[in-house]
């Protein structure tokens, strides 16, 4: 595997001319900015007169129509949440294309299973920071990066890759390292990292756990301590230095119930389940469900998220929380 670094990327291919950013929440406004500081004429295209019109131009970038900004920019990297793509490209950024511009994703979704259909002309490109943009934006600040992956799905141009490269360049990735990939790999693996272990496996697995422990007559308090809290010491260990790490950081009593309890927990049965998510990720189907849940106006969505949000945990949660300074905001300005 070839890690790409700052020496391979030339920063010209994308600086010779303006860049759209469509789209201004955590990722289009780092990409933004870091593009800015890097010397790239920038354009953010968002709705006129919203919210993140008037912080894009509180932040000194400037600002047009999401039509106007593709019209007027050569490489288009579309930041707006993934079920916005297919009716913002059909109505506002395909008519102002031209052949030889560059589409860029953060996220393969929409392209890969064909809810945006780029022309022949254009090259498309992906550039995925494996960070939220708060952090890609800090990372910039403090002349480091944060890793990304990154693909070409069309090369109209000859020159997508060297296109790709420098936007990650530009906007930090290559100083930490990009690694190339496809657009199916990065959306599929995206997609079953999210569900599989991420979000819906971990989050199941500690309202699994508090349940086990509150069931059995022990306090919520204590539960949440245990099952949610000190989760955060242990993902922290893993990000730092991977199971050494947590290894050499946690008690050899806790080592050996990881060993002997952890395969007990997560066996054959939970791997065929997770093949099984795999599976509906891979024939498209969790794509097209999800598609057809938004158009029909999310009831299911809502009534999911709605019951999630009311589990005991939560409750449990705000309450101690509430106890931690350290959380509380404005907490880290008082300390400094």
């Amino acid at each position: 595997m070839k890690l790409y670094t700052q020496d391979d990327a030339n920063p010209a291919a994308v600086k010779s001319g303006p860049v759209a950013v469509i789209g201004y929440g955590s990722q289009g406004r780092a990409h933004a900015l870091n593009l800015k500081n890097s010397g790239c004429d920038v354009i953010v295209g968002v709705r006129p007169g919203g919210p993140s019109a008037k912080r894009a131009a509180e932040d000194g970038l400037e600002v047009a129509s999401i039509a106007r900004a593709t019209a007027n920019a050569r490489l288009i990297a579309i930041l707006t949440p993934d079920m916005s793509h297919e009716q913002i490209f059909k109505d506002e950024i395909a008519p102002e294309l031209k052949d030889g511009d560059t589409l860029l994703f953060a996220h393969g979704f929409t392209v890969l299973y064909e809810r945006v259909k780029p022309p022949q002309g254009v090259d498309v490109v992906l550039v995925a920071p494996k960070g939220p943009g708060d952090l890609v934006r800090r990372e910039y600040e403090r002349g480091r990066g944060v890793p990304c992956l990154f693909a070409v799905h069309q090369d109209a141009s000859g020159k997508a890759k060297d296109r790709a490269l420098a936007y990650a360049s530009l906007i930090g990735g290559t100083a930490a390292g990009a690694i190339e990939t496809t657009f199916r790999e990065e959306t599929e693996t995206d997609l079953f990292g999210e569900q599989a272990v991420l979000c819906g496996g971990a989050t199941e697995l500690v309202l699994a756990g508090f349940e086990t422990l509150t069931d059995a007559g022990y306090k919520p308090e204590v539960a949440y301590y245990e099952c949610l809290h000190e989760l955060k010491l242990i993902v922290d260990l893993l990000y730092e230095g991977g199971l050494a790490k947590m290894h050499e950081f946690i008690s050899e009593t806790a080592i050996y119930g990881d060993l002997t309890s952890g395969p007990r927990i997560i066996n054959d049965e939970t791997r065929a389940r997770m093949r099984e998510v795999l599976g509906d990720i891979q024939s498209g189907k969790f794509a097209s469900d999800w598609v057809a849940e938004n158009q029909s106006g999310k009831a299911q969505y809502d009534k999911m998220l709605a019951a999630d949000l009311a589990h005991p945990i939560e409750k449990t949660g705000k309450e101690l929380r509430e106890l931690m300074s350290w959380l509380q905001p404005g907490a880290e300005s008082k300390n400094t």
